[in-house]
């Protein structure tokens, strides 16, 4: 999906302010000229195929990651449910993908302005929803470290609470989308009335509303959540440095060094996967930007990259958590009994 900010100027320059990017795709209605054509011919061929697979990945791996969870008793486990939390967010997304396509190669949208609010909500659930359910795994890993440096038990740390904390952020993440549903609608071409693009339609001036909504998005979908996790981390790895050197306590078992290893790695794809999109926000606001078919190129592909994310953790899972591969080796094999 794409911004408007002053989709009528023919500066044959090509100029490009903070409006070049946006969550989603770059709409011809962001773009104050056109590219070569056989660069939008490439496109037009090449990111349908991308985001087919990742939504095809993406809607197979996580449904079988909720399965799994679900269906197996052993995987009733806190950290199991803000995975599925996880895989329910990523799966809602691959979800809509097929419509994100559609619009892509028909070059407008045909779905309505109900339809066009709920597929940039889901789009920005998207961008909060991961972060925020591995910062909660993250304070989740912190408080086992803790309890088990301290050799203390963690009556609270309940299947119940996980489910509560889980309601409570998919809460939170609503309330943080709703600015961005508000905004939503189908923008009309004024040189072309067929020509419909659903955006975020922001009142005058639409610079100031479009870098208002783009600092909103950094700050409470980067910069809070990532310098939480980091902080949690980092003092999660001095308390086991001073635990190894400076206390008779035991070390944390295996079971728990796996969980802990685990959520470190699906945060840290997880950050591979949308600090560029952030940087890109960053590069928006500070900079302006001559359009050219490389520019394009780069945050096309900055996109797919956050796409990709909802399709990469249930491979995670399959590599770096015992119990699940077993459960969802068992009830394969159940299947085919």
């Amino acid at each position: 999906m794409g911004n408007i900010s002053n989709p009528t100027n023919t500066n044959p320059q090509c100029n490009l302010s903070v409006d070049f990017y946006y969550y989603g795709s770059l709409n011809r209605t962001d773009l104050n000229c056109t590219p070569p054509s056989d660069f939008n011919a490439d496109l037009y061929v090449v990111l349908p195929v991308i985001y087919s697979i990742i939504c095809a990945v993406g809607l197979t791996g996580n449904t079988a990651v909720i399965y799994v969870i679900l269906k197996a008793p052993k995987m009733k486990t806190v950290t199991n449910m803000f995975i599925l939390n996880l895989a329910i967010a990523d799966d809602l997304f691959t979800l809509v993908l097929p419509i994100n396509i559609a619009e892509h190669l028909l070059h407008y949208w045909p779905f309505g302005e109900v339809l066009c609010k709920i597929i940039l909500s889901i789009d920005h659930y998207n961008i909060f929803s991961s972060i925020y359910f591995l910062t909660v795994m993250s304070i989740d890993r912190y408080l086992v470290v803790l309890a088990t440096v301290r050799s203390k038990r963690m009556p609270y740390r309940t299947y119940r609470a996980a489910k509560i904390v889980s309601l409570c952020v998919w809460v939170l993440v609503i309330l943080i989308v709703v600015p961005f549903t508000v905004f939503a609608g189908v923008y009309i071409s004024p040189e072309d009335s067929a020509r419909k693009s659903c955006v975020l339609s922001f009142p005058s001036p639409e610079g100031s509303w479009f870098k208002a909504s783009r600092i909103y998005t950094l700050i409470l979908g980067f910069a809070i959540p990532v310098s939480t996790i980091c902080i949690l981390y980092t003092m999660m790895l001095y308390k086991l440095r001073n635990m190894r050197l400076n206390s008779n306590a035991k070390a944390l078992d295996k079971a728990k060094k796996k969980v802990t290893v685990m959520v470190f790695i699906v945060l840290a794809v997880c950050l591979f996967c949308w600090t560029p999109f952030h940087l890109s926000t960053i590069v928006a606001l500070t900079t302006d930007l001559r359009i050219t078919p490389l520019l394009i190129g780069i945050s096309y592909f900055i996109t797919s990259l956050s796409y990709a994310n909802s399709c990469l953790n249930p491979f995670l899972y399959a590599f770096l958590d015992d119990s699940f591969r077993k459960a969802f080796k068992k009830m394969l094999e159940c299947r085919t009994a």
